[in-house]
């Protein structure tokens, strides 16, 4: 209750996972106006969702009843609350009460305008990427005069800053902002007009902030000129509400800093730290308090739970590749569902979106119902349906839906009327549409360049289709995205999402590899295509963790956690240790989803960019207590499938005995394992012996031993492909594969040639 009668000053409210944040926010609003110490006129409540000031709006008319808050107009975003202050004094920042937002469409049409106008390779520089890097320098408070000199020569050898100014001024021009203005514009407004200023300072008594760890620069710049305005005592009343644990935007511009610095700004300030978890059990709190215990840029805290009982373990599990790892998360979910466990209180939490598609594909064969949670199904994605309308209508040139989707993507220059006249020939003749272009491109029907275009493309799909019987279905399918030019399309894309929809296109070529034909594959998309659970079906959910914030789940599946993927490599590199503090509070955020259980998957091997390669595990899973985690191994492997690995009838697990070729990994797990193993099994460190199962031998694998193979002999694996054993080591062989360099395997996965 201190957060919520701890009305005058400044206050800054941590508020853990599940300790119930939302419900402070909305009944300190709810008890300032009930007490009467404002009206609702008087008070500025920001969100960063419409979703979450509907919410809000709702709890706090649940208090206090509906007709008091009507009169809150200032509860909202901070884009829909500076778009109201921007129209009451537009005349002042050079627009009109009445001016258009305009969308990233109309943002991205107007540059190129601009780049015309300046001579600008729209090729070499696209527009694209210079909205983006607009729209970054407005998050940071920029205007084009105080753009730094490295930024400003980022773009188009230097004319970046010219071309933002150019920008600022068409807008003014066309009566216009972008969303970015409704911020930047605001904060000109204040800084150049203190009346306008002190007219707001007189008017919000109390200003509330949720989720502050997400704010931006421009964002924390325009709360601090509000925040300006004193109480009686001398103090602002400033109340924001957010977890440092839980920053995890800093992709799209929000500054973990601010949070850390709310007591440095507004001298006094009281921290009250919220940290009972009413969510997940005991053993989650304190795998995922002490995972992010070794972030340095925190406030800190330590949730806890009032129930006795800890619950399960945090379970870590490893398979030998992400197939494996979908299979048995299937398997598991299937047995959940058996035990009475609803589907829609299961989740499985990604860290890339291109890992959906192994576990979409193994729920459609199972059975599973499933939902995708911010986002389009794998293959319902554009980039992929777009691929798929080029292998259909390779597969079968009567495919005219396929056809019709592509004949212009990227662009060649045919339009809306060539694509009607071709149509119109088609009706006429009753023939397929890719036939009526045949024709059409024949005759003077068509404007040169169209007909070029058009005839260019026909010929290419002639000469994929004489491949089909010829070439490879994988090899064929990246030729067609090559040739084609969809795959260079998004490779000059500079959108921040087009480097996850390439990792979607190349994910797409790997899952051909399970396939013998491409009619095969094509014929598989269209099942899965056809598998749709409804809205209100009982389904599991997959999300990326970005997509999870917020949500809660029984059950939460977190596969994937190998070094490059999680943490993200790319974060890694472009920002150090700040992005490796941020990929842990991602990991913070998925393992809280969890109300009674977490499971953590890593693979030994994983394809990536179209090539099989041996992983590391997570450094985050060596720094999660050992007091709060098993360790399991997957049935499948021939070992114990229960907690810890190493107990049971079926002989050592291989975690046990940790060669230097598996991993250098060493987490409390595993070292738990080789504590317990004379404990478990004493014998098991001098032999562990192949297990039978109703005379079927399901694990080969044995300490000694003569191998059938020798040194210099080539061979096939069925992952790997060709290679040469480069050295013997009982059963184990190290290979030298033709494409997936230096492996070392068992000598039962591979078979000479």
């Amino acid at each position: 209750m201190r957060g919520v009668e701890t009305t005058e000053g400044p206050l800054l409210v941590l508020a853990g996972a599940g300790t119930g944040k939302t419900r402070v926010l909305t009944t300190r609003i709810a008890h300032i106006l009930s007490g009467g110490l404002a009206w609702p006129s008087q008070i500025l409540a920001v969100t960063f969702t419409n979703k979450a000031a509907r919410e809000m709006k709702a709890r706090i008319g649940g208090l206090i009843g509906e007709e008091r808050t009507e009169g809150m107009p200032w509860l909202g975003t901070f884009h829909s609350i500076g778009a109201r202050i921007l129209r009451r004094h537009a005349e002042l920042v050079g627009l009109k009460p009445g001016f258009t937002i305009l969308d990233t469409d109309d943002q991205i049409r107007l540059l190129k305008q601009l780049l015309v106008a300046e001579n600008i390779d729209e090729k070499r520089w696209p527009a694209r990427q210079l909205a983006a890097a607009i729209d970054g320098w407005k998050n940071r408070g920029l205007t084009p005069d105080r753009i730094p000199e490295g930024d400003a020569f980022a773009y188009a050898n230097g004319k970046g800053r010219q071309i933002y100014a150019e920008y600022q001024a068409r807008l003014k021009v066309l009566n216009a902002a972008d969303f970015g203005d409704l911020l930047l514009e605001c904060l000109r407004l204040f800084q150049d007009n203190m009346d306008v200023l002190a007219e707001y300072h007189a008017r919000f008594r109390y200003i509330l902030v949720d989720e502050y760890q997400d704010t931006n620069v421009a964002q924390y710049l325009w709360l601090r000129l509000l925040a300006q305005a004193k109480n009686a005592e001398g103090r602002s009343n400033i109340c924001c509400v957010g977890d440092d644990d839980q920053s995890i935007y800093g992709w799209r511009g929000a500054e973990v800093d601010n949070i850390l610095r709310f007591e440095k700004d507004f001298p006094g300030a009281r921290v009250i730290r919220l940290e009972r978890n009413y969510r997940s059990t005991g053993h989650i709190l304190a795998a995922a308090s002490g995972l992010i215990a070794h972030n340095e840029g925190r406030l800190g805290k330590t949730l806890f739970t009032d129930t006795s009982d800890d619950g399960e373990k945090v379970r870590v599990t490893s398979g030998w590749d992400s197939s494996e790892e979908a299979r048995a998360i299937g398997e598991e979910i299937e047995q959940l569902q058996r035990d009475g466990h609803a589907l829609n209180e299961i989740a499985i939490l990604v860290r890339a979106s291109f890992q959906m598609r192994e576990f979409e594909d193994r729920f459609v064969t199972l059975g599973l119902n499933y939902r995708v949670i911010g986002g389009p199904r794998f293959y319902e994605r554009m980039e992929i349906r777009d691929a798929l309308a080029y292998l259909r209508a390779t597969v079968n040139p009567a495919d005219d839906l396929a056809f019709e989707r592509i004949v212009n993507t990227p662009k060649r220059g045919i339009g809306a009327s060539t694509v009607q006249l071709i149509h119109a020939h088609a009706r006429a003749r009753q023939i397929q549409l890719m036939a009526a272009a045949g024709e059409l491109v024949l005759t003077e029907e068509i404007r040169p360049k169209q007909r070029q275009a058009l005839s260019d493309l026909l010929k290419s799909f002639e000469r994929w289709a004489d491949q089909i019987e010829a070439t490879n279905h994988i090899d064929l399918a990246e030729t067609i995205l090559e040739e084609s030019g969809y795959t260079e399309m998004w490779q000059a894309n500079r959108a921040a999402d087009a480097p996850g929809r390439l990792e979607n296109l190349k994910e797409l070529i790997n899952n051909m590899g399970e396939y013998d034909s491409l009619a095969g594959f094509l014929e598989h998309v269209s099942l899965v295509m056809d598998a749709d659970a409804g809205a209100d079906a009982d389904a599991v959910s997959i999300m990326t963790l970005h997509s999870a914030k917020g949500l809660e789940f029984d059950t939460v599946f977190l596969p994937g956690w190998e070094e490059g993927l999680f943490p993200h490599q790319r974060s890694l590199d472009e920002n150090g240790r700040a992005g490796l503090e941020e990929e842990r509070r991602l990991a913070y955020v998925g393992l809280t989803r969890a109300r009674k259980r977490s499971l953590v998957w890593f693979v030994s091997n994983r394809r990536i960019h179209g090539l099989w390669q041996s992983t590391v595990p997570s450094r985050f899973l060596d720094e999660l207590p050992e007091d709060n985690v098993d360790v399991a191994e997957p049935a499948s492997y021939g070992g114990h499938g229960g907690h810890g690995g190493y107990e049971g009838g079926f002989g050592a697990s291989r975690f046990d005995r940790m060669e230097p070729f598996n991993s250098a990994y060493r987490t409390p797990g595993w070292q738990r394992a080789q504590q317990n193993r004379d404990r478990a099994d004493p014998r098991s460190r001098v032999e562990r012996q192949p297990v039978t199962i109703e005379g079927e031998l399901v694990a080969k694998s044995v300490i000694g031993g003569t191998s059938a193979f020798n040194v210099g002999e080539r061979i096939f694996h069925v992952k790997f492909g060709y290679g040469a054993i480069a050295l013997i080591d009982g059963n184990k062989l190290t290979i030298d594969f033709e494409k997936a360099g230096r492996k070392r395997v068992l000598e039962s996965f591979v078979e000479a040639v």
